[in-house]
């Protein structure tokens, strides 16, 4: 069942095209990577299907409704974990207090949470490995662990779709990898349908359905086996893109830094 439809998608930022003519569609259930440069669209295009961002041409909907004028009961189907800035350690906010957040949709601001709300705080810091930590204050976390409370914050609300931009950005490599790993399991788990937004091509090889390649307009979206070609993402690029195959997996090498 078609769960995401992007139809002849333009935004336009002080009248400089960001995105121009992207035309794809996303299944319930599906896991897809969007990838491309710095300033390629990618965090446009989803806050496009957020409503934040209103196209300038064409449209985008998510559950057959225009994203720009989605209601509270769509918007709470859709989880959001933005890039991760960096977090003050002194701020005083604890791992209970950030994931519960991402229940004021549903609570109301002016109301208090209930019984019900703390256990699927519980249940969401459960699935990310984090239960152990809900009273510690969330800015003495490592980044690995600050990731996982941010997700529990978008889990919480019990979505259906989960967007997620540079998940991996700030952290060592084997805490990307158990990162991915983890979407990865949420996704299949919870029968999530995911968006991610991600530099780290080599990482998300083996877990996507599919892959969406983004400079500004859509140059190719399907299988990884399918798309990752040095032709197009040396055009994506605007370097030398190598793509070789190791071991039964494919790696891509753009330039002279190997994503892995």
């Amino acid at each position: 069942m078609k769960i995401i439809e992007v139809k002849k998608l333009g935004v336009k930022y002080g009248g400089i095209g960001v995105l121009s003519g992207l035309s794809f569609d996303i299944e319930e259930g599906d896991y897809i990577g969007i990838i491309g440069p710095n300033g390629s669209g990618k965090t446009t295009l989803l806050k496009s299907i957020l409503g934040i961002v209103r196209p300038d041409n064409g449209s985008v909907r998510i559950f057959d409704c225009a994203c720009h004028k989605l209601r509270c009961h769509h918007k709470a189907k859709i989880g959001y974990i933005p890039q991760k800035g960096q977090i003050d350690p002194n701020f005083p906010v604890t791992v209970r207090e950030t994931v519960m957040m991402g229940r004021y949709s549903s609570i109301g601001l002016l109301r208090r949470p209930t019984g019900r709300d703390m256990d699927l705080v519980i249940d969401a810091l459960r699935e990310v490995g984090m239960e152990g930590y809900i009273a510690a204050p969330l800015g003495h976390l490592s980044g690995g662990q600050q990731q996982r409370v941010l997700i529990a914050r978008a889990l919480v609300q019990q979505p259906e779709v989960l967007l997620m931009d540079e998940p991996t950005t700030g952290i060592d490599t084997p805490t990307q990898h158990s990162i991915i790993k983890l979407i990865s399991n949420l996704q299949k788990d919870l029968a999530l349908t995911v968006l991610l937004v991600t530099h780290d091509i080599n990482m998300i090889i083996p877990y996507v359905d599919m892959m969406a390649l983004i400079n500004t307009k859509l140059y190719a979206v399907g299988k990884p086996s399918e798309v990752l070609h040095e032709k197009t993402l040396t055009e994506i690029y605007g370097k030398q893109v190598i793509v070789t195959t190791k071991e039964g997996g494919t790696y891509v090498i753009v330039g002279d830094y190997h994503y892995v």
